[in-house]
């Protein structure tokens, strides 16, 4: 059916699923992944405990290969970190031999076209294979492409107008990405300081409240958290109603911490300006001006376009999904439980063959679930291989409380980073 290999960009949770169905389907592929492992960025918050138990975060193919060779699983209603989802899951799925003969490590993407073809040409486009050109110049012919590249490496700025605020750059010594390892390895930066948390979703939770636990443990340390709406409400999300129960004791735990005053809280702060002053930083809303030593910034992600800006994508021009998903993910509209069902129909550009899934499929939208991206990877390979009554026969069971509620403004991050997860409920297909 395919001359050249189905190529799929990243070994993360959603790429790897992508990649156990591939070989379910008995379809060519090859994994490129720029890291030097199976789940390079889940590694990156390795310190961080996940929502749900392990019986929610197997996608249901990798679980069948895995079981097959052996895997013995673990229990199912342990609540596993980053780090135990990396060792435990995905590096013995990437290790199978169905898996291992297809990846490649260090293999970064820098680009992807059709072969002899701009953005421009149309005829004979769709028999043309797609073109991958990695970072050290090698080009690799794919018969279709599977991006679950994801965007932890694209951040967004702490700047509330979705640019760098003034003076941001110069004053990046003091700026820390999501999820730092506070209690851990980031624990010099934050015991006996001052630390302002920007950022108004699970991340930005997370870290507060590891924060507070530090205040505990070390004299001096001081936490601020600074959010652009006028009151923390969704961040809070759902409590002892929440679908996920340690999702919602997150909210809870971070409510007592902010009406004892343990975390100074600041609504309405939409980050303008950063200034250098000696060996601290100050940040203004224009209105007040906050004096850390260091900043956490937990403002969310936004995918990375560029590599394929040859292809002829139809994405919506405020979300950045396709623009057939944007209705379906608005997080004005929806939380992370309301999305519908939805697979390779609503992530289908005009480029036929290539499917962005996972977080990256998102855009900018904060509502991403992994179970979400799971069921978009089996519906994208069962389109590939010819099945499409499988490939459109979509379900989905999520959680309907959390942080992710709509509202007149969209949480800076959700659940792309942490990711609270539930599997697919429908059948083991």
């Amino acid at each position: 059916m395919y001359e050249h290999p189905i190529v799929v960009i990243g070994a993360g949770p959603v790429g790897l699923a992508a990649a156990a169905h591939l070989h379910e389907r008995g379809l060519p592929f090859l994994v490129l992944e720029a890291g030097d492992g199976p789940g390079a960025a889940v590694r990156q918050w390795a310190h961080v405990r996940l929502f749900s138990p392990w019986r929610h975060d197997v996608d249901l193919a990798a679980g069948r290969l895995l079981g097959a060779a052996g895997w013995t699983a673990p229990d199912p209603d342990a609540l596993p970190t980053g780090g135990q989802l990396a060792a435990d899951y995905l590096r013995p799925l990437a290790a199978l031999p169905a898996l291992a003969l297809h990846l490649r490590y260090g293999a970064r993407v820098v680009a992807v076209t059709r072969q002899g073809m701009d953005r421009l040409r149309t005829a004979g486009r769709e028999n043309a294979p797609f073109l991958i050109r990695l970072a050290d110049g090698t080009d690799v012919l794919a018969g279709a492409v599977i991006d679950a590249s994801g965007t932890w490496a694209t951040p967004n700025p702490l700047g509330a107008a979705g640019i760098p605020a003034h003076g941001e750059a110069e004053a990046a010594a003091f700026i820390g990405r999501a999820l730092p390892d506070v209690l851990g390895a980031d624990r010099g930066h934050h015991a006996g300081r001052h630390t302002l948390v920007v950022g108004a979703g699970h991340s930005a939770a997370t870290t507060l409240l590891d924060l507070a636990t530090l205040a505990d443990r070390a004299p001096g340390t001081t936490v601020t958290w600074a959010i652009r709406a006028g009151d923390p409400a969704r961040t809070y999300g759902g409590g002892a109603a929440d679908a996920l129960p340690a999702r919602g004791a997150l909210g809870s735990r971070l409510r007592r911490h902010v009406e004892s005053g343990r975390i100074t809280l600041l609504t309405g702060f939409a980050v303008r300006a950063l200034a250098v002053a000696g060996d601290r930083v100050e940040v203004s809303d224009g209105r007040r001006t906050v004096t850390a030593d260091r900043i956490v910034s937990a403002t969310g992600f936004r995918p990375d376009h560029t590599i394929v800006a040859e292809l002829r994508l139809d994405l919506d021009p405020i979300l950045g999904s396709t623009r057939t998903l944007a209705p379906l993910i608005d997080p004005n509209e929806h939380s992370c439980g309301t999305v519908p069902p939805h697979g390779i129909d609503a992530l289908a550009h005009p480029e036929a063959g290539y499917y962005a899934v996972g977080v990256k499929s998102y855009g900018r939208a904060p509502t991403f679930l992994l179970a979400t991206g799971y069921e978009q990877a089996r519906s994208v390979v069962a389109g590939l291989a010819g099945d499409w009554d499988a490939a459109r026969d979509v379900r989905l069971d999520l959680p309907e409380t959390g942080v992710c509620g709509s509202g007149p403004e969209p949480a800076d991050d959700c659940c792309g980073t942490a990711l609270p997860t539930l599997i697919r409920i429908g059948g083991a297909r």
